[in-house]
């Protein structure tokens, strides 16, 4: 695996490989690599001949009172998961190299999907997001991007930009990956204690109390919110949202949607953890 921390160098290694026709996958991440970041680089070997994966800690999609700083950064320890998992390249740029006119630049807005949610809740998030997937996109110019279904109004907000800007290249969503208890594996789940980690699958265990509800036939959206919302506070989880949304467009479920997803965002402490889960209802 080479190491690059410069567009013009991974430009130069990618270029005679696709002057040979290979196939080359994207996996974008943050860093602070765990296994669910690992499975995505595994995903993307099926669909590619050269992986490249990134790690970046975007500032621009960092609110003002959020954990810019403190962002867990284990770069020779992801480097090692990288290799062994049959990364070809990875490339670690620096703010400057991202940014060097710095944040006052032109921005990628995808209205619609972004604009509730985490959207809501963190505003400029998804700009920061689109953005420096853009940046990427053209970076590397990939037959082939993967990204987790973790964040699903990210994955959906991706999609929704690659078809509106024409970008040649396929999006791939791999399932959430999570650990024997059911949580989603996150770099923020480092943040917690010992304690908050023990009440920390009460937020998926609130979402499948949902998808439940659906599944048998509850049609009072607001009812099932409001039962799955008192049983994540009673775990002492404060909620930021809790929500049915349609699957494909995030728009707002009716009764009579059949694709949904249930999406939900809540503190634990100082942590913010963000989870969901799609389901199809059966409509006779």
């Amino acid at each position: 695996m080479k190491t690059l921390n410069t567009i013009k160098a991974i430009r130069k290694e990618l270029h005679p490989l696709r002057m040979e026709k290979k196939r080359i996958a994207l996996v974008p991440t943050m860093g602070n690599l765990h296994a669910g970041h690992i499975s995505l680089v595994k995903e993307a070997l099926n669909y590619a001949d050269v992986v490249v994966s990134t790690i970046f800690v975007n500032p621009m999609q960092f609110g003002p009172n959020e954990d810019l700083d403190s962002y867990p950064r284990t770069l020779e320890a992801d480097k090692q998961k990288l290799l062994d998992a049959g990364n070809h390249f990875l490339l670690t740029p620096s703010v400057e190299e991202i940014y060097p006119s710095g944040m006052d630049q032109t921005t990628v807005h995808v209205p619609g999907c972004t604009e509730y949610l985490c959207g809501e809740k963190r505003p400029g998030h998804f700009d920061g997001v689109t953005t420096v997937v853009t940046k990427l996109f053209n970076m590397i110019q990939p037959d082939v991007a993967v990204f987790g279904q973790k964040d699903y109004q990210q994955l959906t907000t991706i999609r929704k930009m690659v078809r509106d800007l024409c970008f040649p290249i396929e999006i791939i969503g791999l399932e959430t990956c999570r650990e024997a208890d059911k949580l989603a594996m996150s770099s923020r789940n480092g943040y917690l204690d010992k304690e908050e980690r023990n009440k920390a699958p009460a937020l998926y265990q609130a979402l499948e109390q949902i998808k439940l509800a659906l599944l048998s036939g509850e049609k009072s959206h607001t009812t099932i919110i409001k039962n799955a919302q008192q049983s994540l506070e009673s775990a002492g989880f404060s909620t930021d949202y809790l929500e049915i949304r349609d699957a494909d467009t995030l728009e707002c479920a009716s009764t009579d949607s059949a694709r949904l997803v249930v999406l939900g965002a809540a503190f634990l402490g100082k942590t913010r953890l963000i989870d969901n889960l799609a389901l199809e209802l059966n409509q006779k």
